[in-house]
């Protein structure tokens, strides 16, 4: 069985700030898996960026790496954007293997999770 590491890959922003939610589930995810490598990756504006990223982990010895879109849905980002990414990263490391899960906010747990939060908002 491979090394496996996890990215949680979001968007980034101007605003560090915005970055906090996505620590966040990092710590979380790594607190509940202590076994695993968990690590958080960029598209723009921030770093580490996903090549870096997944770099990193190379030399670390992962041999796949699993790409979590912290998204709340796919957009032309996912269409077009992370599969170049991911295209490249196979074409310089094709020993490893880079595999791009589906955006976390179309998993049905998360949606009905953020449908909780909206009736929690508006119910007595």
């Amino acid at each position: 069985m491979p090394k496996t590491a996890l990215i949680l890959f979001a968007h980034g922003a101007r605003d560090p700030d915005w970055a906090e939610p996505m620590r966040r589930v990092c710590a979380f995810v790594r607190e509940q898996a202590p076994d695993r490598r968990v690590e958080l990756a960029f598209l723009e504006f921030m770093t580490p960026e996903l090549r870096e990223c997944a770099e990193l982990l190379l030399g670390e010895g992962f041999e796949r790496i699993v790409v979590l879109p912290m998204f709340i849905a796919r957009g032309g980002h996912l269409k077009r954007d992370v599969p170049l990414l991911l295209d490249e990263l196979r074409r310089c490391h094709p020993q490893a293997q880079f595999e791009l899960g589906a955006a976390v906010g179309e998993a049905d747990s998360v949606v009905q999770a953020m449908a909780r939060h909206a009736l929690a908002l508006v119910e007595g």
